[in-house]
Protein backbone atom coordinates (compact mmCIF):
# COMPACT_ATOMS: atom_id res chain seq x y z
CA UNK A 1 0.00 0.00 0.00
CA UNK A 2 1.38 3.55 -0.63
CA UNK A 3 1.19 5.42 2.24
CA UNK A 4 3.77 8.32 1.23
CA UNK A 5 1.53 11.32 1.14
CA UNK A 6 3.55 13.39 -1.49
CA UNK A 7 5.57 13.64 -4.86
CA UNK A 8 8.65 14.19 -3.44
CA UNK A 9 8.69 11.87 -0.46
CA UNK A 10 7.80 9.05 -3.09
CA UNK A 11 10.25 10.29 -5.31
CA UNK A 12 13.00 10.64 -2.57
CA UNK A 13 12.13 6.76 -0.94
CA UNK A 14 12.45 5.04 -4.83
CA UNK A 15 15.80 6.84 -5.00
CA UNK A 16 16.75 4.96 -2.05
CA UNK A 17 15.47 1.71 -3.75
CA UNK A 18 17.95 1.85 -6.86
CA UNK A 19 15.61 4.26 -8.87
CA UNK A 20 18.27 7.03 -9.61
CA UNK A 21 17.84 7.64 -13.24
CA UNK A 22 15.00 10.76 -14.03
CA UNK A 23 13.21 10.31 -17.31
CA UNK A 24 12.19 12.27 -19.60
CA UNK A 25 9.95 11.83 -23.14
CA UNK A 26 12.37 12.32 -26.20
CA UNK A 27 10.07 11.52 -29.53
CA UNK A 28 9.13 8.11 -28.93
CA UNK A 29 12.34 6.87 -26.27
CA UNK A 30 12.71 7.78 -22.67
CA UNK A 31 15.83 9.55 -22.77
CA UNK A 32 17.67 9.70 -18.80
CA UNK A 33 19.42 12.68 -18.01
CA UNK A 34 22.52 10.92 -16.24
CA UNK A 35 23.50 8.55 -19.41
CA UNK A 36 23.34 8.79 -22.74
CA UNK A 37 20.45 5.80 -22.68
CA UNK A 38 17.38 6.55 -24.58
CA UNK A 39 15.29 3.39 -24.33
CA UNK A 40 12.51 2.05 -26.43
CA UNK A 41 8.85 0.97 -24.34
CA UNK A 42 10.18 -2.68 -25.68
CA UNK A 43 13.35 -1.89 -23.44
CA UNK A 44 11.55 -0.99 -20.42
CA UNK A 45 8.85 -2.23 -18.07
CA UNK A 46 6.94 0.15 -15.36
CA UNK A 47 7.15 -1.64 -12.32
CA UNK A 48 4.87 0.49 -10.18
CA UNK A 49 3.02 4.28 -10.87
CA UNK A 50 2.02 6.39 -7.85
CA UNK A 51 -1.03 8.79 -8.32
CA UNK A 52 -0.89 11.87 -6.45
CA UNK A 53 -3.86 14.49 -6.21
CA UNK A 54 -3.31 18.30 -5.07
CA UNK A 55 -5.90 19.17 -2.48
CA UNK A 56 -7.62 22.03 -4.96
CA UNK A 57 -5.66 22.64 -7.75
CA UNK A 58 -5.96 20.38 -10.84
CA UNK A 59 -2.33 21.11 -12.26
CA UNK A 60 -0.79 19.68 -8.99
CA UNK A 61 -1.99 16.19 -10.52
CA UNK A 62 0.63 14.03 -11.30
CA UNK A 63 1.87 9.95 -12.20
CA UNK A 64 4.85 9.06 -11.01
CA UNK A 65 6.44 5.89 -12.56
CA UNK A 66 9.30 4.00 -11.61
CA UNK A 67 11.21 2.16 -14.42
CA UNK A 68 13.42 -0.54 -15.12
CA UNK A 69 15.44 -1.94 -17.83
CA UNK A 70 16.73 -4.91 -17.27
CA UNK A 71 19.05 -4.50 -20.68
CA UNK A 72 20.73 -1.45 -19.58
CA UNK A 73 20.75 -2.49 -15.82
CA UNK A 74 19.25 0.44 -15.03
CA UNK A 75 16.47 1.95 -12.82
CA UNK A 76 14.79 5.37 -12.97
CA UNK A 77 11.49 7.58 -12.74
CA UNK A 78 9.15 9.41 -14.58
CA UNK A 79 7.12 11.88 -13.67
CA UNK A 80 3.86 12.73 -15.76
CA UNK A 81 0.91 15.40 -15.40
CA UNK A 82 -2.47 14.02 -14.56
CA UNK A 83 -5.44 14.00 -17.32
CA UNK A 84 -5.80 17.12 -19.01
CA UNK A 85 -2.00 18.62 -17.88
CA UNK A 86 -0.66 14.91 -19.64
CA UNK A 87 2.48 15.04 -21.62
CA UNK A 88 1.31 13.79 -24.88
CA UNK A 89 4.99 12.08 -25.63
CA UNK A 90 4.73 10.41 -22.23
CA UNK A 91 0.90 8.91 -22.87
CA UNK A 92 2.29 7.77 -26.64
CA UNK A 93 5.13 5.86 -24.90
CA UNK A 94 3.16 4.54 -21.82
CA UNK A 95 0.46 3.33 -24.70
CA UNK A 96 2.65 1.44 -26.54
CA UNK A 97 4.76 -0.67 -22.93
CA UNK A 98 0.94 -0.93 -22.10
CA UNK A 99 0.33 -2.60 -25.41
CA UNK A 100 3.15 -4.09 -25.60
CA UNK A 101 2.25 -6.03 -22.07
CA UNK A 102 -1.69 -6.77 -22.64
CA UNK A 103 -1.29 -7.64 -26.12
Amino acid sequence: MHTLTTLSETLEQLKKAGYTEDFNPHGQYLAGQRSAIQLAPDEFVVDAHYRFEGPTDPADEAVLYAISSARFNLKGTLVNGYGMYSDAATDTILAALQAKTTG
